[in-house]
């Protein structure tokens, strides 16, 4: 995700631009649209085909109407799913530390090998979340991991699931052992719960685009209107409908690339989500939580646990 000051450099943001892939596949209809503007321009010169231009421009007034609606529903249905895809990893900081303050304050402090067994358990879960939202959970980011570990995770597709479930079984443990009582435990539970009750919202986000006939119409529509609004407008405009062709172009290229790239918040695209950053945190706050040590790893997003 690019960072940026909002209220800040307003020139200077432009720059940004070339960081995105996708204003690089903007900047490419824009070329292409260019490509056949140029051509209705060179066409106007012959007589043989005159009659299949400056046909009536109103029809593509109402039509770039019509277009434009149809661009504000596609643009909100995105940014919707963005927005509902942070406010979700927003509830997941907050129950991931309070499940931390609550397990610290609970377990009492002799108990190191269970309190280095859940702080590495929910912090592995936020990274294995992130990344299960994406390609598939890499192991080798998640921290403090034996060779037994890893060889157990490897048996799954859900890795967050096998982690959920392995802190959801050392709470019933400590419950049952009396060393969390039955109201802590109550609290406890609804924090553990929310892990996957979060993991299932995002996934149901991940999983489920814009319908896809109704994606292809969009894009059918602007590569239709684009095409053919050059011939409509070289008749009175001349060169200068190179010109507005292009800039219409980057217009509802521009909106729809740019919703489609914000429609799965959870990749690696300028615009997504910052969730690599956000599981960081979340791991270096648990662990400050815990009181345990924190030591830089060769990876500058990941560290490695002393217990």
């Amino acid at each position: 995700m690019i960072i940026y000051n909002p209220n800040k450099h307003f020139i200077g943001d432009l720059v940004h631009l070339s960081r995105s892939y996708t204003m690089v596949k903007i900047f490419r209809g824009v070329l292409l649209f260019g490509v056949i503007s140029v051509a209705a321009y060179l066409l106007w010169y012959f007589e043989s085909f005159r009659h299949l231009m400056g046909f009536d421009r109103s029809i593509f007034n109402f039509l770039g109407i019509v277009l434009s609606i149809l661009l504000v529903f596609r643009t909100n249905s995105a940014y919707d799913r963005w927005r509902e895809g942070r406010k979700h990893w927003g509830a997941l900081v907050n129950h991931c530390r309070n499940l931390a303050i609550q397990l610290h304050v609970c377990i009492p402090s002799s108990d190191k090998e269970s309190r280095s067994y859940l702080s590495t358990r929910i912090s592995n879960f936020c990274i294995a979340f992130k990344e299960h939202l994406r390609y598939g959970t890499d192991l080798t980011q998640l921290v403090n991991l034996s060779d037994s570990d890893m060889k157990h995770y490897a048996k799954f597709k859900h890795v967050p699931n096998i982690i959920s479930l392995e802190i959801q079984r050392k709470v019933e443990s400590l419950h049952r052992s009396e060393q969390i009582s039955g109201y802590d435990h109550i609290n406890i539970k609804i924090h553990t719960q929310a892990l996957l009750d979060i993991l299932g919202a995002c996934e149901r986000i991940k999983k489920t685009p814009i319908p896809f006939s109704y994606a292809v119409f969009i894009r059918i529509f602007i590569l239709a209107y684009c095409a053919l609004l050059p011939f409509s407008l070289v008749s009175e405009l001349g060169f200068g409908a190179i010109l507005i062709t292009m800039f219409v172009a980057f217009a509802f290229l521009g909106v729809e690339l740019l919703a489609a790239e914000i429609e799965d918040p959870f990749g690696l695209d300028c615009n997504d989500l910052p969730t690599g950053t956000i599981a960081t945190n979340i791991k270096n706050d648990i662990l400050e939580i815990f009181d345990l040590q924190l030591v830089q790893s060769e990876e500058p997003a990941l560290y490695e646990k002393i217990f």
